[in-house]
């Protein structure tokens, strides 16, 4: 019997305001939850899931309840957040012998997970630019050396994605606090690596990692770049399509649309007349788009609304929230260079030249509000009529 166990139980700071309103895992990438993603990854090749939640927990459970697919699905609670190995802890007393630990934060291939689970005790590694924002493996050949977090002098460009194969043999293994005071799951590793083979198996399907709001929109390019057309709904004459297509039941595409590139639609949405919808974007179910909008590689979550000659571009859009008409999110700075958003209270770059703004949940603004890029909005505010809004709006 094989398990995994998906660690859920954070409360993501570095997401807000997205995650004030829900937990990162159930966050949507292409209309599905980040944790469904990996449960579809990982049928047929385990039999049971043991989800670690803390932060908002009900949520997580009443989303996934006790079976999924064909996977029997259990829930450990971490009362205290003391780090990753102390959530790994946590699962103890359910581990039966083999098991696969990923992230709830991120997205994972079946192609990796199936190439790990092939060894008694491996990790999945990614090639990176930047290897000093991550915790880095160093290895001969395929074999794990040790584990170097966020290394000041280049030591491996070989990230740790956070998915791990271990068998119950590893609570063996006493964990001291870090620097941080935490309990961290990589000091399994390096205590591991002394005394057995750990292998390194190199991403070749797909990591997507999501630290940040933005990261939610590279990760739903990707994955809506890769969808069949299916279409479920009904699309009227004259809509213009140039790309792949998926259209949820009850949904209606009106005339005029024009959409280029490939996009997603949930169910029971109105799209149109005469709107415009390009880049890969997703857009949730029971949303309306309307007359003379232009949505470019965005998220648009259940429930939305963007009625009219409003523009969207790079974005999130929450659920439940309502853009009055005219509203426009900038996407672009007048000097061309990277957008920063804040984060925590200080500025960072986002390493996007395009992003736009970042709305969370029952977001009401007033008609022609402008937002500048990479500004967020929190749950439930909104903006005046013809509002600038060139701070995050928290308040």
């Amino acid at each position: 019997m094989i398990q995994a166990v998906i660690m859920a139980a954070g409360k993501s700071t570095r997401t807000w305001p997205l995650t004030l309103t829900m937990p990162k895992p159930l966050l949507k990438v292409m209309n599905k939850e980040i944790v469904k993603h990996n449960l579809d990854a990982l049928q047929g090749l385990v039999n049971e899931v043991i989800v670690i939640v803390g932060y908002k927990k009900e949520m997580i459970i009443d989303e996934i309840g006790h079976k999924y697919g064909k996977l029997k699905i259990k829930y450990a609670e971490q009362k205290r957040q003391l780090g990753t190995g102390h959530a790994l802890k946590s699962v103890e007393e359910l581990i039966k012998d083999k098991f696969i630990v990923i992230g709830g934060d991120d997205i994972f291939s079946k192609r990796d997970i199936k190439a790990c689970l092939k060894h008694r005790y491996a990790v999945l590694g990614c090639e990176v630019e930047a290897p000093d924002r991550f915790g880095v493996f160093v290895v001969k050949g395929k074999e794990v050396k040790k584990i170097v977090e966020k290394p000041e002098q280049f030591v491996s460009d070989i990230a740790n994605t956070g998915l791990y194969v271990f068998d119950k043999s590893i609570f063996k293994i006493k964990l001291r606090k870090s620097q941080r005071g935490e309990y961290e799951i990589v000091d399994y590793i390096n205590a591991l690596v002394k005394k057995e083979k750990v292998v390194c198996e190199m991403v070749k399907g797909h990591w997507l990692s999501v630290g940040y709001p933005w990261d939610l929109i590279e990760a739903n390019s990707i994955l809506v770049s890769k969808i069949k057309s299916d279409i479920k709904g009904k699309v009227e004459k004259n809509v213009t399509v140039k790309g792949k297509l998926i259209v949820g039941k009850g949904t209606e595409i009106l005339s005029g649309t024009y959409i280029k590139g490939d996009v997603v639609i949930g169910e029971n949405c109105s799209i149109g007349p005469n709107c415009y919808l390009r880049g890969n974007t997703s857009i949730g179910n029971g949303c309306h788009i309307g007359q003379a909008v232009e949505i470019k590689n965005s998220i648009i979550m259940d429930n939305a609304k963007v009625p009219h000659l409003s523009y969207v571009g790079d974005s999130i859009i929450g659920k439940n929230s309502n853009l009055g008409a005219g509203t426009i999110t900038a996407n672009l700075k007048h000097d061309n260079k990277n957008v920063r958003s804040v984060v925590k209270g200080k500025p960072v770059d986002t390493g996007r030249r395009k992003l736009g703004a970042i709305i969370a949940d029952d977001v009401h603004t007033g008609i022609k509000t402008a937002i500048y890029p990479g500004r967020k909005i929190w749950p439930g505010l909104g903006t005046l009529p013809g509002e600038v809004v060139d701070k995050d709006r928290m308040s």
